[in-house]
């Protein structure tokens, strides 16, 4: 069992999801049902032999974290997979219960979690893309399939076939910001195949008002999936112009914020689904930076 906090968080958590289930355990000291829960997780650790970690956050002294996750009761336990939340539950559940809900996640015992995790993240993508080509072909009007079938398409690196998918909406981009944000995504795509970066932190580190270099650095980065990375480069830009070009800075980074936000996890009969960590504490800054 491992404390995180903010300092943390990011690889004890988000890093170590990658290559194994990670549950974690939202508690404060004051809590009577935390103190039933906290030693029955750390024992189901411990004959899970590893197929999951366990880590704890005091959601009283770490209250960004909770927030992000949008921490409502105590104790409620979240677990992560590949860097997102996939399921959870609120409450001090009987051992039998938290072990069928680990049961339905975690590898079986003897079969290593990160080839496990490799092998449902593969065939998670190929029965998603068929779901999604299935749901706007059967609909053509569903903007929300057919906002993901692009997404996961470019996530897929097949930018041309995306380019086709998204082209009965190409019109609807002025109206609707989803599809905006994937057109601006695509463009960066193109324009990274043409742009170097080589001058870009050079001029930067010149005059750190160059915002035509930090906005082209933050669409090289969107290009190659470094969404975090493209989000502060903008809001270096927001920081010091707010409406910069029309807010292009902004615009480009709510577009980030769309296509990194994933679909809302499933979880338990009556709780509400946490909000991913990374865009809600992106949505926050942008909203300090903006409002300031």
């Amino acid at each position: 069992m491992i404390d995180v906090t903010i300092e943390n968080f990011e690889a004890e958590v988000i890093a170590a999801s990658m290559t194994q289930p990670v549950l974690v355990d939202f508690w404060a000291p004051w809590c009577g049902p935390c103190k039933v829960i906290g030693p029955l997780l750390e024992k189901l650790e411990v004959d899970y032999a590893g197929r999951f970690k366990l880590v704890k956050i005091d959601s009283d002294q770490e209250q960004q974290l909770a927030g992000a996750f949008g921490i409502r009761s105590i104790p409620t336990c979240i677990l992560l997979m590949n860097g997102q939340p996939v399921d959870g539950f609120m409450g001090a559940l009987p051992e039998g219960k938290i072990r069928e809900f680990l049961d339905k996640h975690v590898p079986p015992a003897g079969e290593p979690a990160e080839e496990v995790i490799e092998e449902e993240e593969s065939m998670d993508t190929g029965s998603q893309l068929e779901k999604l080509q299935h749901a706007v072909a059967t609909d053509p009007a569903n903007d929300d399939a057919r906002f993901e079938y692009v997404k996961a398409l470019l996530l897929e690196g097949r930018s041309d076939d995306a380019k086709v998918a998204f082209a009965p909406v190409i019109a609807k981009s002025a109206q609707v910001r989803r599809f905006d944000s994937l057109q601006r995504w695509m463009d960066a795509l193109d324009f990274a195949d043409t742009t170097s970066a080589a001058d870009c932190d050079q001029r930067i580190a010149a005059n750190k008002r160059d915002f035509d270099a930090r906005f082209t650095k933050a669409r090289l980065l969107m290009a190659q999936k470094r969404w975090t990375e493209a989000m502060d480069e903008l809001l270096e830009i927001l920081m010091r112009d707010k409406a910069w070009n029309e807010d292009l800075a902004r615009k480009t980074y709510i577009a980030i914020l769309d296509v990194i936000e994933p679909p809302k996890p499933k979880v338990a009969e009556g709780q509400i689904p946490p909000d991913d960590p990374t865009v809600a504490t992106y949505r926050r800054r942008l909203s300090s930076v903006v409002l300031s």
